[in-house]
């Protein structure tokens, strides 16, 4: 409950205080693009991309969520009234944009709630399961051990923009640093009651970057050892939104896991695993309406072949998207095709891919294959990654 009360509508990313018409209610305008890699110094966060955590979930009571499986959706207790039966909220995956028509929605069918919720232990987590799955769907997998609770962490959501704001329409992302237990619970009379078993504490000291009313039960998320992402909290409470010296408060999910495990078992789901990333970080000039340029990625250390749903996640920077053909070219010289040319005039090309990989064998190089096929505009790849 933010605002000394749980953030019962979840929580925003910052503070942005420009407001503009949208489906009849004053909402924040969009930020600026997004420049790179939010950090604390950007009041308010950045502007996320299309398919940069594309595990994200908006739900329809004004709560925010990540997939889990292809048909479960880990959000915040909070957000849920009870355990059982349930078709009134609607998930929306796909998109950072929720106005963006190649969003993908389902109804839901049933909610698990934490049973310890509201006690002394702790446990501010709820299961969603949607009518039917959402088929490769991307899945961010949970921390299963307290070693990943430290550190810089990663938050986004669609929630208010401002403390007390309206909701954004757009997908916002800043960063937090973790806090430790003792200083979060001095940090004032709010943060009193912390139980350091089940939450944990994270923000900005000087203030200016949270989480916020509408992001509740979204993910707090950072890189694991593999590079992958792994998701350490869930959206809670916290006093206010971006407060000098009054740290957001989510919940431990490493605390959690078994319970969240045995839960999606019982709720018929195999919660993702974290899987082994690789990636090449090199710039690669794309030639004006020329050759075909190739980034390696060299695998080692999978057992077997890739898997069915293997990840490609590229980022390209190009004036013109349309442009460009993108494959993906195994270690035994298969193409599989990614992206057509189309008359697309959006800029960049940031996304994961979900390639049926399953006959090629995991280890060996990989190569991104990118195509520049119209003149007038430029630009180069500047990642990409396999995760297996």
């Amino acid at each position: 409950m933010r605002d000394s009360v749980r953030k019962t509508l979840a929580l925003g990313v910052g503070i942005v205080a420009v407001l503009a018409a949208f489906g009849g209610q004053a909402v924040a305008a969009p930020p600026p693009p997004d420049t790179g890699t939010p950090t604390p110094m950007v009041v308010g966060g950045t502007q996320a991309t299309k398919g940069e955590f594309p595990w994200m979930v908006r739900l329809s009571m004004g709560c925010g969520g990540s997939m889990l499986t292809d048909q479960l959706v880990l959000t915040a207790a909070h957000c849920v009234t009870r355990t059982g039966n349930n078709t009134s909220i609607t998930a929306t995956y796909g998109v950072a944009d929720l106005q963006d028509t190649s969003r993908v929605t389902r109804t839901s069918t049933y909610v698990h709630r934490s049973p310890t919720y509201a006690t002394a232990t702790g446990g501010d987590w709820a299961i969603i399961k949607l009518a039917s799955p959402i088929t490769g769907a991307a899945l961010l997998p949970i921390a299963t051990t307290a070693t990943f609770n430290t550190g810089v962490f990663t938050v986004a959501g669609w929630g208010a923009t401002r403390e007390d704001g309206a909701q954004s329409r757009y997908l916002l992302k800043a960063n937090v640093d973790y806090i430790d237990d003792t200083t979060c619970k001095n940090s004032g009379a709010y943060y009193a009651d912390l139980i350091p078993a089940a939450e944990l504490c994270a923000g900005v000291p000087a203030g200016g970057v949270d989480t916020c009313q509408g992001d509740s039960g979204g993910p707090m998320f950072r890189r694991d050892n593999s590079g992958a992402w792994i998701q350490v909290g869930i959206v809670s409470h916290g006093n206010g939104c971006a407060r000098p010296g009054n740290p957001g408060v989510y919940t431990e999910v490493s605390t959690f896991a078994a319970a969240i495990n045995q839960a999606v078992a019982d709720l018929g789901g195999t919660p993702q695993q974290p899987g082994k990333v690789f990636e090449n970080l090199t710039n690669v000039t794309i030639p004006d309406a020329g050759t075909a340029v190739y980034s390696n990625v060299t695998v080692a250390g999978v057992t077997g072949n890739a898997p069915s749903t293997l990840k490609v996640g590229v980022d390209i920077k190009h004036t013109w998207s349309g442009d460009l053909v993108i494959d993906l070219v195994a270690p035994d010289g298969s193409t599989y095709r990614l992206k057509n040319s189309s008359s697309s005039s959006t800029p960049n090309v940031v996304t994961t891919y979900l390639v049926n990989a399953s006959s090629e064998v995991a280890n060996g190089t990989w190569r991104l294959k990118v195509q520049d096929v119209f003149d007038q505009d430029t630009g180069y790849v500047d990642a990409w990654r396999l995760t297996f």
